[in-house]
C-alpha cells in the first residue's frame, strides 16, 4: 500500500556512543506496535543491532532502517552508530533524512561525538529535536545539558518539557516523570506496564512557578514566528494548542531552534511524547525544498535541475548504502521524486549504464516486506543493480539528473593483511572488493614495493570488525600485521620552478616549457589544487586541459616519501608553446619534470593525523592518566568537571594511541572512559614515522 507523502517522517537517531539511541529505538518500536517484545542492548536482543558483532559488543556498528506507525504517520527511522570509527554510517544516513532526534545523556551532556554528529546535521541542513535521556542517573542535570548545547554546539535549545526530579527514583527528589509545557500537565509512567500506560496530573506545587516561567519563555520565542501565538500571549489569553504546535513546527523546520524533551528510555519514561514531537514537529518530505542536481547530458553544460517531491516528476533516487550478503547486494535508496517500480530500468549517470530494478522492499531491520512500487519521499531497499556504488543517482533515462554525492572522511589507519593459506588469495581479493562496495571508508590496495595487501579504515575497532566479518560471514581466515597511520606530505612555504622539455629525434622535435608556482594553503586537510594564470590564447584549450590534468596526476601520485600530498596549490604562471612541437607527450613530460623539481627543491614535511581525545575519569586516577598522555605527546587543551567526574580534553597523535583502550582501563581500574575523533594533521617528528 502506498504511503501518503505528507504522512512520512524520515528521521535519524544520532548521538554520542552510549547515550541511549538503540534503547530509545527499541521503546519506540514497542510502543508503536512494530515490535511485540522489548529488546535489551546488554542482552544483545535489540532489533536494530541484529548483527552478531553488534550484539556481542553492545554497540551499534551498522545503521539500521526500521518503520513504524504513530498518529496516522509513517516513521522511517535510521538508528545510527555513535562510535567515531563508524561515522560514515551517520554521514550517509543524514544525507537522505529529513529530520533527526539527537539524544544526549543527562549525566555526560554534550560529548565529543555529539559535536561531530551535530556538525554533520548542520552540513546537510537537517532539522533536529533534542532528547535528554538518562534523567534517572546519578549526576543527571537537565539545565547543564541545555547550557552545553548552547555553548558547545551553538544550538538554540527550546525546552518543551521539564523533568520532575533528577537522579535515581529511589531518592525523594529523584526522576519520576515530566511536566509538559505545551499542555501544562504532569505526566507519570506506569512501570508495571513497561511504560505502555501513563497518567496526567496537576503540576507538583514545587515546580509550578518554574513551569509558568519556562512556558512564558517558550511562548515569547514562538511569538516571533506566529501572529496568533503573539496576540494571545500579549493579551494573556489561553494560546490554542494547535497554534503552539504550528509555531513550533515552523521554527523547527526553519532551524530557528531545537525543541528539547527529556526522559529515561531504559525506565520507559518520555518515549511517547518524543514520538508525538517527531510526528508533529519534524518535516515531511513535502516540507523540504526540491532536491537540486546537475543535468549530465552533454548539451546541458552542467546546468542545475530540480526535482519536486511529487509522483508527477520523473523518478529520481539516491543510493546511500549497500548491504552485501550471500544472496546478492541490497541497495538502500531514498526516492526523491516520481514512482520507483519493480522490473523497471533506470540510468546511473556516473557509469552511463542502465540498471534493472528487479525487486523493491520495505526494510524492517533484518527483515523485509516486498512491494511493487515506492513513491517519492520514501526509503526502500532495491535489488538488481550491478554497477551502482554508494552515493550514485538512479533516474529516469529520459530525464537524467545527478544528485550531490555523499562526502566521506579519509581513512586514518592502515594494516597489512594476508590469507592464512595462499589458496585463499583470490577469495581475499573478492571479499575485500565486496566490503569496499559496502563501506566507503574502508579501502584495500596492493603496496607496489612489498606486494602486500594494505587495508585502511577509520580506526582500530573499524578494522577489527572488518576482520571478524571476513572470518564469520565469508569463512576466510586472515592474518593481520601491526597497524600504521595514514601519513601525508606537505610543502612548507612556496617556490617557483621552471621546466623546459626539449627532445630532438630524426623524425621531429618535441618542446614545451612552463613556470610553475607552488605554495601551501591551510584550508582544512584538503588535497592538491591545480589552476593557471595564463593570458588568453597562450595555450589552445585542449592543450591547457592536458597540462592541468598532467599536473593533477603528478601531484596525486604521491610526494617525496610516497605519501599523499595535502594543502598544496599549483599555479601555471607561464607556458612556452610551439604549435607543431608541443604535443601531448611534450606537455606531460614537462609537467612531470616541473613536479619533480618541486619535490627536490621544496621543503617537504611529513604530516601525521592528530586526534581530539576526551577522557572521563574519577578524580583519583586523573594524575596517572595525565602522565600517560604526556608520554604519548598529547597536548591537554582543557580540563573540567562533570558532576563527580573529571573530563580531560587533549590533542594527541594517532600513532601514539594504539592499545590505549587497554591502558586507560588498567590505569583507572576500568572506571575511565574515552572517545576520540580525527581533528587535524600536524608535522610529525622525524623518528615517529619509522615505527
Amino acid at each position: 500500500m502506498a504511503r501518503s507523502i505528507d504522512g512520512i517522517r524520515n528521521i535519524g537517531i544520532i548521538a554520542h556512543i552510549d547515550a541511549g539511541k538503540t534503547t530509545t529505538t527499541e521503546r519506540i518500536l514497542y510502543y508503536t506496535g512494530a515490535s511485540y517484545r522489548m529488546g535489551n542492548v546488554d542482552d544483545g536482543t535489540t532489533q536494530t543491532d541484529f548483527d552478531p558483532e553488534e550484539a556481542q559488543r553492545g554497540i551499534t556498528i551498522y545503521s539500521a532502517a526500521v518503520t513504524c506507525e504513530w498518529n496516522d504517520r509513517t516513521i522511517n527511522i535510521i538508528d545510527t552508530p555513535g562510535h567515531v570509527d563508524f561515522t560514515a554510517e551517520v554521514e550517509r544516513s543524514l544525507r537522505v533524512l529529513d529530520g533527526a532526534v539527537t539524544i544526549f545523556s543527562a549525566v555526560e551532556g554534550v560529548e565529543a561525538q555529539s559535536e561531530t554528529v551535530w556538525r554533520q546535521a548542520d552540513r546537510y541542513g537537517v532539522p533536529r529535536i533534542g532528547f535528554i535521556n538518562k534523567m534517572d542517573r546519578i549526576g543527571a542535570d537537565f539545565e547543564r545539558v541545555l547550557e552545553a548545547m548552547r555553548n558547545r554546539l551553538k544550538a538554540n535549545p527550546l525546552p518543551i518539557q521539564i523533568p520532575i526530579g533528577q537522579g535515581p527514583a529511589t531518592n525523594d527528589d529523584g526522576f519520576r516523570g515530566l511536566v509538559d509545557l505545551l499542555t501544562m500537565k504532569a505526566i507519570y509512567w506506569d512501570e508495571e506496564s513497561r511504560g505502555s500506560e501513563f497518567r496526567t496530573d496537576e503540576i507538583p506545587a514545587e515546580l509550578a512557578d518554574d513551569a509558568e516561567l519556562m512556558r512564558s519563555e517558550l511562548l515569547d520565542r514562538l511569538s516571533d514566528i506566529d501572529e496568533e501565538v503573539m496576540e494571545a500571549h500579549m493579551e494573556e489569553r489561553d494560546v490554542p494548542h494547535e497554534a503552539i504546535i504550528r509555531a513550533l513546527r515552523a521554527g523547527t523546520i526553519e532551524a530557528k531552534f531545537q525543541p528539547v524533551l527529556c526522559g529515561s528510555s531504559l525506565d520507559y519514561i518520555g518515549v511517547q511524547p518524543l514520538l508525538n514531537a517527531v510526528t508533529d514537529l519534524l518535516p515531511s518530505p513535502l516540507d523540504c525544498p526540491p532536491v537540486v542536481g546537475i543535468d549530465p547530458s552533454p548539451k546541458a553544460d552542467g546546468k542545475e535541475v530540480t526535482r519536486k517531491c511529487s509522483t508527477d516528476d520523473p523518478v529520481c533516487a539516491l543510493v546511500f548504502k549497500i548491504q552485501s550478503d550471500n544472496h546478492g547486494d541490497l541497495y538502500f535508496a531514498r526516492v526523491y521524486s516520481g514512482i520507483l517500480k519493480s522490473n523497471s530500468r533506470l540510468t546511473n549517470p556516473r557509469t552511463k549504464k542502465k540498471e534493472l530494478i528487479t525487486q523493491l522492499w520495505h526494510i524492517q531491520s533484518d527483515s523485509r516486506e516486498k512491494v511493487e512500487q515506492v513513491e517519492a519521499g520514501d526509503i526502500c531497499g532495491v535489488v538488481g543493480p550491478k554497477d551502482t556504488a554508494t552515493g550514485d543517482t538512479l533516474c529516469d533515462p529520459q530525464k537524467p539528473i545527478v544528485l550531490e554525492q555523499i562526502r566521506f572522511p579519509e581513512t586514518v589507519i592502515s594494516m597489512a593483511i594476508e590469507p592464512d593459506s595462499s589458496a585463499d588469495r583470490k577469495k581475499l581479493a573478492e571479499v575485500l572488493d565486496r566490503l569496499q562496495r559496502q563501506d566507503p571508508t574502508f579501502t584495500a590496495k596492493t603496496d607496489p614495493e612489498t606486494g602486500q595487501t594494505i587495508i585502511s579504515g577509520m580506526g582500530e575497532l573499524h578494522l577489527e570488525v572488518i576482520r571478524h566479518r571476513m572470518e564469520r560471514d565469508f569463512n576466510l581466515k586472515v592474518r593481520v600485521h601491526k597497524p600504521r597511520v595514514s601519513l601525508r606530505e606537505k610543502l612548507v612555504g612556496e617556490l617557483t620552478v621552471n621546466a623546459d622539455f626539449n627532445v630532438t629525434t630524426p623524425a621531429n622535435t618535441l618542446h614545451f616549457g612552463l613556470d610553475l608556482k607552488v605554495e601551501e594553503f591551510n584550508e582544512g586537510d584538503s588535497a592538491v589544487t591545480v589552476s593557471h594564470k595564463l593570458k588568453p590564447n597562450t595555450l589552445p584549450a585542449p592543450m591547457l586541459q592536458v597540462l592541468l590534468e598532467a599536473l593533477d596526476g603528478e601531484a596525486n601520485g604521491g610526494g617525496k616519501f610516497g605519501y599523499p600530498l595535502m594543502n598544496m596549490r599549483l599555479t601555471v604562471i607561464k607556458a612556452d608553446y610551439r604549435e607543431e612541437e608541443s604535443t601531448d607527450t611534450a606537455i606531460r613530460s614537462a609537467a612531470a619534470q616541473a613536479f619533480n623539481k618541486v619535490l627536490q627543491e621544496g621543503k617537504i614535511v611529513t604530516m601525521e593525523p592528530i586526534m581530539a581525545l576526551e577522557v572521563v575519569t574519577p578524580e583519583e586516577f586523573l594524575g596517572n592518566i595525565q602522565s600517560d598522555l604526556n608520554s604519548r605527546r598529547a597536548l591537554i587543551v582543557d580540563s573540567n568537571r562533570r558532576s563527580d567526574l573529571c573530563v580531560l580534553k587533549a590533542e594527541v597523535p594517532l600513532i601514539e594511541m594504539f592499545g590505549y583502550s587497554t591502558e586507560v582501563r588498567s590505569l583507572s581500574q576500568g572506571r575511565a572512559s574515552y572517545s576520540m575523533e580525527p581533528c587535524r594533521y600536524a608535522e610529525a617528528p622525524p623518528d615517529s614515522t619509522t615505527r
